[in-house]
């Protein structure tokens, strides 16, 4: 651990925020809001979509043009359930020598950027956390396009209070130190929908790994393939959160193969991916489009 050196990203350095979609373009119409907030505005947006209809790739244009945002949107056809391939092209497109990687359906509070630049070191990788929301607010939020992030101390201590959130964790902020740090892989808390990283490190892991498909432990490989490569999980609890917004869940029929995939590789000490971001680079039907 004394090898690990402190350094704060420079203000100047561009962060690429990587965003995973499919058909729930209200969802992320939140997730842009609260990122249009946002007190550190260098960075771009990746919109990484995993097949979304006609429907839904419209509306994304239309709260791209309308964010003031610098947007960009990869898409590639439904074949499924596929987000290690959509977070692979989405990396692909982006610029930043900075990776914070989104879901859809996660909002930022208004200081995500600015936290997750600070807690940034070479080294490590940071791993956030979430307060979760239920259905009936979730539902409000979207029917009514409810800014989420900005709100008071009251605002959150209702929500609390009421049910309709799960923790509190997003009002404080505890400074950064070493007490973050976790050396050893451990499968509790990892979110792949609130992470960050250097883009030389996500390229050096060959990235996510595509032979998971179905819902399940994508995440869990690449976090123990990090750890594998020599990196230091950080935990942003209490300096990143963001708000789940909720959804029924997805089919868990893979996630047995899946888990037991990631148990291998303990095992094994398998860094780079199988088949990952290298192997998507040039994958065929991908489409792209930016605006601001």
């Amino acid at each position: 651990m004394s090898a690990l050196v402190y350094s704060k990203m420079p203000s100047s350095d561009l962060i690429s925020v990587v965003i995973t979609t499919y058909n729930r373009s209200d969802a992320l119409a939140l997730v842009l809001r609260g990122l249009m907030q946002q007190t550190d505005r260098n960075f771009e947006v990746i919109v990484a979509d995993d097949g979304s209809t006609e429907t839904h790739r419209q509306k994304i244009e239309e709260m791209a043009r309308a964010s003031g945002l610098h947007v960009i949107h990869v898409w590639h056809p439904d074949v499924g359930f596929t987000a290690s391939q959509a977070r692979n092209l989405g990396v692909a497109a982006a610029s930043g020598g900075y990776l914070i990687l989104m879901d859809g359906d996660c909002v930022p509070e208004v200081d995500f950027i600015a936290r997750h630049r600070q807690l940034a070191q070479p080294g490590c990788f940071v791993n956030g956390s979430r307060v979760l929301l239920n259905a009936a607010f979730t539902q409000r939020a979207l029917a009514q396009n409810l800014a989420i992030a900005g709100r008071s101390v009251g605002f959150w201590l209702r929500r609390r209070l009421s049910g309709e959130a799960s923790k509190l964790t997003g009002l404080f902020r505890l400074p950064d130190g070493r007490r973050r740090l976790q050396p050893r892989f451990v499968w509790k808390g990892i979110r792949s929908a609130n992470m960050s990283l250097w883009r030389k490190d996500y390229e050096a892991v060959n990235g996510f790994d595509e032979t998971f498909v179905g819902w399940g432990h994508e995440d869990a490989d690449f976090v123990l393939r990090l750890h594998n490569a020599g990196l230091v999980r950080k935990n942003g609890f209490c300096a990143t959160e963001v708000y789940h917004l909720w959804h029924p869940e997805a089919s868990r029929t893979r996630e047995g193969v899946n888990a037991d995939t990631v148990r291998q590789r303990e095992k094994s000490g398998q860094v780079r991916s199988t088949i990952g971001y290298e192997e998507s680079k040039n994958a065929s039907g991908v489409v792209m489009r930016s605006w601001g």
